[in-house]
């Protein structure tokens, strides 16, 4: 699907910058409880600018208000992640991805697409539509194994 103007400058502006990437929830809970996953290396990769983890208002909610409702993960800060020049501000259409069961998980297939980045999900409700999405739709040990093979 052909981009708006703002959506394909989103991308164009960084297109020196390192892939882009949209994480669901889960990789960041992932990450919490075991530090030697691929989800941590996919954070760790975002904390040290080799990823850029594109968001927006509704996943950032998303994801700071899961990880405060996780005693064991509270403390792990994630805040920094979010950096103001990968914000993506431009309209998503969650109303094109009505197919994914969960209305909660459109948001971040919506904003992949919207912003041509890989998304990154453990969740069987986008992994079992990959194939109705725009974009690649990776597991963190796919995405990881992946980005190894082609540097």
């Amino acid at each position: 699907m052909e981009g708006s103007p703002d959506e394909d400058s989103f991308m164009n502006d960084r297109s020196q910058a390192s892939t882009a990437v949209v994480l669901d929830t889960n990789v960041f809970v992932g990450a919490g409880f075991n530090p030697r996953s691929a989800s941590a290396k996919i954070v760790d990769a975002v904390r040290k600018g080799q990823l850029r983890m594109i968001w927006n208002d509704a996943t950032h909610r998303e994801i700071e208000r899961i990880m405060r409702q996780i005693p064991p993960l509270r403390a792990q800060g994630v805040s920094d992640l979010f950096r103001s020049e990968d914000r993506y501000d431009a309209p998503i259409h969650r109303e094109r991805f009505v197919f994914i069961p969960d209305p909660d998980d459109r948001k971040f297939a919506a904003l992949a697409q919207a912003a041509g980045a890989t998304l990154v999900s453990n969740d069987d409700h986008l992994l079992n539509y990959r194939d109705r999405i725009d974009v690649p739709v990776l597991t963190p040990g796919g995405f990881w194994r992946r980005r190894h093979q082609s540097i």
